[in-house]
């Protein structure tokens, strides 16, 4: 079968290959892939500058739905045509404080699956029966490849941030992240600014559709005025990061107001400047954000089902492996929203 390869360590050094399909073994299900999405940190295993384990070659891909293709001989919950998608924390440690409270997403030992095993970008997928969650009979293949990075925006909107009817958030990175964050904070009932750049015009527009209350494009506005206007000065309740722009986290520390929140899910990819002395002055309640957990699925599955998030308004290209190159330039030039 054919398959996207990063095949040594470095920038670069991935290729359309041939390898084996794979079997299952006693514990694992192996799952024929319908849909996978081109997610941004493909673009850092890609260039090789993110902080997370990749082990040479894989097959890169984590973002998928599928239909159970085979099971191993100790597998009884699945069977073969279950429509499903899957985590991505093929093997943590277990013993840490994170993974014995449930937080395994942070663990030290976390190894993925795109990363450090073989992933989605390809026709078979073997995971852990234990990774595996159901989809809805009402949620598309092209939606379902979106849990993934929707259980990340739960994880950091939800679960790790307070958000309340009343506040104002602002979301910095119109992207895929952002459009879902978007989405998940208005399900709350707050009310949400979405900025961007120029270039996400579109973005921008769709996020509008799609509940914002205003969309600024900081190159052409000053979003701290426009925030300062709205709020009578006090400045955003809560500011969450999706872009992974340094620019953008300097602004979100000038935005949020005194004893506000910060959240951040977008990765910059390399150290930066930042007045981190505004934590102090305005009390600031900073928290990171990174991947997901078993409870993160769970609610994104509902929320889906329940059409809160309109996933597949997201999705602008879908196209076949062999033109992964091209998804992969779309992504990074931003010519399109969601690949698939």
């Amino acid at each position: 079968m054919k398959a996207v390869v990063k095949y040594a360590h470095g920038k670069g050094n991935v290729e359309l290959r041939d390898v084996p399909e794979p079997t299952p073994g006693p514990n694992e299900v192996m799952i024929e892939v319908k849909a996978a999405g081109i997610c941004g940190s493909d673009l850092h295993i890609f260039d090789e500058d993110i902080k997370l384990p990749i082990r040479p070659p894989v097959i890169i891909g984590h973002e998928f739905s599928g239909v159970v293709a085979e099971v191993g001989s100790s597998v009884t919950k699945w069977k073969p045509g279950d429509r499903v998608t899957s985590e991505t924390s093929a093997s943590v440690c277990g013993e840490c404080l994170p993974c014995r409270t449930g937080n395994y997403n942070v663990c030290a030992e976390k190894r993925l699956i795109g990363y450090w095993f073989n992933g989605a970008f390809t026709k078979y997928c073997v995971v852990s029966c234990r990774l595996v969650h159901r989809l809805p009979d009402n949620v598309s293949f092209l939606a379902g490849a979106l849990c993934e990075p929707l259980a990340c925006c739960i994880n950091g909107v939800i679960e790790k941030t307070r958000i309340r009817p009343v506040d104002l958030v602002v979301i910095a990175g119109p992207g895929p992240i952002g459009l879902l964050s978007l989405q998940i904070v208005k399900s709350q009932g707050a009310s949400v600014v979405l900025c961007g750049l120029s270039q996400d015009e579109k973005r921008l527009k769709l996020g509008e559709e799609l509940g914002a209350d205003l969309t600024v494009n900081v190159e052409e506005e000053d979003p701290l005025q426009t925030v300062s206007k709205m709020t009578n000065g006090a400045g955003a309740d809560v500011f969450i990061d999706c872009s992974g722009s340094p620019n953008a986290v300097r602004m979100g520390f000038q935005l949020v107001r005194r004893m506000g929140q910060y959240t951040q899910i977008g990765l910059t990819g390399r150290p930066f400047s930042l007045d981190f002395d505004l934590v102090a002055y305005k009390e600031i309640v900073v928290r990171g954000s990174l991947g997901q957990r078993w409870a993160s699925w769970n609610r994104g599955l509902k929320m889906l089902s329940k059409g809160l998030v309109k996933a597949e308004r997201l999705i602008s290209d879908v196209l076949p492996l062999s033109q992964w190159k091209i998804g992969f330039q779309k992504f990074r030039r931003k010519e399109g929203i969601k690949v698939i």
